[in-house]
């Protein structure tokens, strides 16, 4: 039969439809390799992560004479990860004998310069320290700094976090391990190994068991960071490619670093743990460079699946792929066998508990936000990696949250309350720096819901008292701290047309008494008078002074603390008495870091002058005098009686908060108890916010209150119910503060008959001698 002859119509037609087609799939294929090629560019060399911003608590300052015991001083190493050792040779551990610490500490980078690392030696006594040295040259040191705590964070929307490192600044086995365990040909190949991939298959089959994956280094960091989690061979084939691309653009080191940032190790709560650099942190509480053989296995096993080898969970299993992961380095060669052999015999070594808290101080956390957002958009504030460093002291923080949960305690068992029932707030302030150091919210310190100390607005009852003879003492030439004002009973008559008639809490009055002891022991009466007398425009324009930013009712029952502030706005009230009549913005941050440690914003010192010196002296005397005599004198069932100290407490209607404002010579603190649901409370502010106060206060270093005289202040011993100048031995005399030309003109008989006797016994002594 004769062959057919091939239709060349047909072919040409079928060669004329096939070209176009070759060709626009060429195009589109070299359009998605373009596309891709700016994908893998673009992400790759700019911002690679949406980094969250850290905020660290202030650094520990150590000098000799320093109020520090050992035992704080080890806690706050421990909170830093400085681990126990017999002798400290590196940086990152510490020694303890007794009242002697030796500390190596890590550099860090501050605000000044680097701090570098060092070797201390570091002796105690009396709770203070005594002697630092170098243990390198055994010279004598002025000044030892530590790092600063980190704290917190403040997270992008999708609650990734790390912490970026370099290469150089992990440790020496680390790129090798991971080159070994998951990509032995990585500095060989393109991006993608054949040849690992069928080594992968044969070492699972021998083994029985998932020992080793077929995907590149730059496959898992390409899967990771430009891709979905989808499983399809579309997916495989854009992983492939992107793969190719990131390799021939780049060097291995700058993949190898980026997947170290990059890879998945682990969560705490929201927060998820990305990079060897925060993984560290999270499992050992270390820096990455310190971490031993053992532990650098331990995070190589779980980046093979940080749910399935999680260590705490499967402890077991997970030191079993570690073990693995030593067994290929000693195969590799990376390490020896002995070293492998030594470093299996050791525990997992993690933490014993895992830190789900995304941030360890909530309170001071949210007002650290709030302060930034005055000059950060929310997008700065989560993505660029920002290093905050705050005025957070964890020593006082600790032992505000110690003294709220003992004292909440002991009150509700005392009254026999009902377990958890009593809320707290707290906010503690560095005395003329204006600088928050701590900050409570919540009586569980850790629980990050409703913020007491800046949200919680109950009324302030007598905490406001201060506010109203402020008023009254800057008016010399009308009232003095020996003014006589009446406690009797009165009714002031309201816009409303009710009348107003406010009760001391006795339900007793106490006659004409002086100024000095109507706020000393917070007569209600007393203030309610006199308040009335200064006008009610004149002591809100006080406590807006005073730094109070809210609105003021124009009420009578305002004299008396109805209007409802949060502990942070009292807070602000009492600093400016506390800090000699300036005024300065309560401030949480010092500096604020970029991610490449390049300052962006130092937090300076604001202030202003509000007040006299001569009213804020006489202000601080009655303060004074409402510790030592009158509704505050509990507070040295716990300090010393030598340490001069002014506060005022606050009790509101039907005892539903209780307050207590006071300060030393550096400290500020202001405390809150209440309920929540705002119901009745069998206590006072006097025996309730004021012993916590005081148990806090008892517990940190604490100066005695400055109170220099200023120049046109005088003291005389007057009788103020006589209105009289005295001496010391007369009965009735204080010795009082006066701004200069107001104290009492007259002298009283006490006086005059005390001259009288002198110039008597002269006169008969000269008789006696011209005889």
């Amino acid at each position: 039969m004769a062959k057919r002859k091939p239709d060349k119509k047909k072919a040409k037609a079928k060669e004329s439809w096939l070209k176009p087609v070759i060709k626009w799939a060429l195009v589109l294929m070299a359009l998605l390799l373009v596309y891709l090629d700016i994908q893998v560019i673009s992400q790759f060399e700019g911002r690679k992560w949406a980094l969250p911003a850290h905020v660290y608590a202030r650094s520990l300052e150590i000098y000799q004479g320093m109020k520090l015991s050992a035992d704080e001083l080890q806690w706050e190493l421990r909170a830093l990860g400085y681990q126990p050792v017999q002798a400290a040779t590196v940086p990152g551990y510490f020694s303890r004998n007794r009242n002697r610490i030796h500390i190596y500490t890590r550099e860090f980078s501050f605000w000044d310069g680097v701090e570098p690392a060092q070797a201390v030696s570091l002796t105690f006594s009396g709770g203070s320290v005594t002697n630092m040295r170098s243990l390198e040259d055994n010279r004598e040191l002025s000044l030892v700094r530590l790092e600063p705590l980190r704290v917190g964070g403040i997270y992008p929307s999708h609650w990734e976090d790390r912490e970026v490192v370099r290469l150089g600044e992990i440790p020496h086995y680390l790129a090798d391990a991971l080159v070994a365990v998951e990509d032995r040909d990585f500095y060989q190949h393109w991006g993608i190994s054949p040849r690992g991939i069928a080594r992968a298959i044969k070492h699972n089959i021998q083994n029985k068991r998932l020992v080793e994956g077929g995907s590149t280094i730059t496959q898992q960091l390409v899967k990771n960071f430009y891709l979905d989690s989808e499983r399809t061979l579309r997916r495989k084939l854009t992983e492939a490619v992107m793969s190719l691309l990131l390799d021939l653009h780049y060097s291995k080191r700058e993949i190898l670093e980026t997947y170290i940032n990059e890879v998945y190790l682990g969560q705490a709560g929201k927060r998820g743990i990305h990079g060897y650099g925060l993984a560290s942190r999270h499992y050992f509480r270390k820096p990455l460079a310190e971490l031993e053989l053992h532990q650098v296995a331990l995070l190589v096993a779980v980046g093979k699946g940080a749910s399935y080898y999680n260590p705490w969970k499967h402890p077991v299993r997970t030191k079993q792929r570690r073990d693995v992961v030593l067994d290929v380095l000693a195969r590799e060669g990376v390490v020896t066998r002995a070293q492998a052999h030594a470093a299996k015999e050791k525990s997992l070594d993690v933490i014993a508990q895992p830190s789900f808290s995304y941030n360890d101080y909530p309170a001071y956390l949210d007002l650290v936000k709030r302060q930034l957002k005055e000059d950060y958009d929310e997008e700065d504030l989560n993505s660029e990696g920002l290093r905050v460093f705050t005025n957070l002291d964890p020593q006082v923080q600790r032992k505000l949250e110690q003294s709220i949960e003992s004292q909440l305690s002991r009150i509700e068992k005392g009254y026999q309350l009902e377990r958890n029932s009593l809320q707290s707030a707290a906010v503690v302030v560095r005395v003329g720096a204006a600088e928050v150091i701590a900050v409570a919210g919540d009586r569980q310190p850790r629980f990050a819901g409703f913020n007491r100390a800046l949200d919680a607005r109950r009324q302030i009852g007598s905490t406001i008292k201060p506010a109203v003879y402020l008023t009254a003492l800057e008016q010399p030439s009308h009232y003095t701290l020996a003014t006589l004002i009446s406690d009797e009973a009165l009714s002031v008559p309201t816009d409303e047309g009710e009348f107003w008639s406010p009760r001391n809490f006795a339900e007793k009055s106490h006659g004409e008494v002086p100024l000095y002891q109507a706020l000393g022991h917070s007569y209600n009466q007393a203030t309610a008078r006199l308040g009335m007398e200064l006008g009610l425009d004149n002591v809100t324009r006080t406590i807006k002074r005073l730094g109070h930013e809210g609105d003021i009712p124009r009420v009578p029952s305002m004299l008396l603390g109805s209007m409802a502030m949060s502990p942070f706005a009292v807070a602000n009230l009492y600093h400016t008495i506390a800090a000699e009549g300036f005024y300065t913005p309560l401030r949480t941050i010092r500096e604020v870091y970029d991610a490449d440690n390049q300052p962006l914003k130092r937090y300076l010192y604001k202030v202003e002058q509000r007040f006299s010196q001569e009213a804020i002296h006489l202000t601080q005397y009655a303060l004074q005098v409402v510790l030592r005599e009158g509704t505050g004198k509990s507070a040295y069932n716990y300090l010393p009686k030598e340490l001069s100290l002014a506060g005022k407490t606050g009790t509101t209607n039907d005892q539903r908060d209780s307050w207590f404002s006071g300060f030393s010579g550096n400290t500020l603190a202001v405390t809150w108890v209440g309920r929540d649901d705002n119901g009745r409370m069998p206590i006072t502010g006097a025996t309730g916010a004021l012993q916590l106060w005081a148990q806090m206060m008892s517990k940190i270093d604490n100066q005695p209150l400055v109170f220099a005289k200023p120049e046109r202040v005088v003291y005389k011993w007057v009788e103020p119910q006589n209105q009289v100048l005295s001496s010391k031995n007369c009965v009735g005399a204080r010795y009082l503060p006066f701004v200069e030309g107001s104290e009492p003109r007259h002298k009283g008989t006490c006086v005059r008959r005390a001259r009288r006797s002198i110039s008597d016994w002269l006169r008969d002594t000269i008789e006696w001698i011209s005889r």
